[in-house]
């Protein structure tokens, strides 16, 4: 019998919630953080709505109460594709609006009012050099 075979069988099925595998190994308040959109103050609302001890770890809960989880996620937060489709769209509203904000999106710059003369290169990407700086 091959060794990946043994593996597999003793392997723990991880938990899918809203499309992302969660890991089975944390406990669950940090495991529902992977999802996005789900902060830590959101995980620990979700826990004590269905119950669930902030210590437990994933891989102790049960199908039904993964279940709940998730039915829970659905019900009533916006989580993952729909969510990050949403923010697209309110960027590009502001872009199509042409108003201060969309202007600094369409430029790449930071768009809440952060200096630019030093810093921003998370925004503004690698510093360019400048010819003519020779001596």
């Amino acid at each position: 019998m091959s060794r990946f075979a043994l593996w597999s069988k003793t392997e723990k099925l991880v938990a899918r919630i809203a499309g992302v595998n969660i890991p089975t190994n944390k406990r669950v308040i940090i495991a529902l953080t992977y999802i996005h959109g789900i902060g830590a103050h959101k995980a620990k609302q979700i826990a004590d709505k269905i119950g669930i001890d902030h210590s437990r770890r994933v891989q102790d809960l049960s199908d039904a109460e993964v279940l709940q989880i998730r039915e829970a996620i659905d019900g009533d937060h916006t989580v993952e594709g729909d969510l990050r489709r949403e923010v697209a769209m309110n960027i590009k509203r502001l872009m199509d609006l042409a108003c201060y904000r969309g202007l600094r999106h369409r430029k790449g710059l930071p768009v809440r009012g952060q200096r630019t003369h030093t810093n921003a290169r998370t925004r503004k990407g690698k510093a360019k050099p400048i010819a003519g700086k020779k001596k």
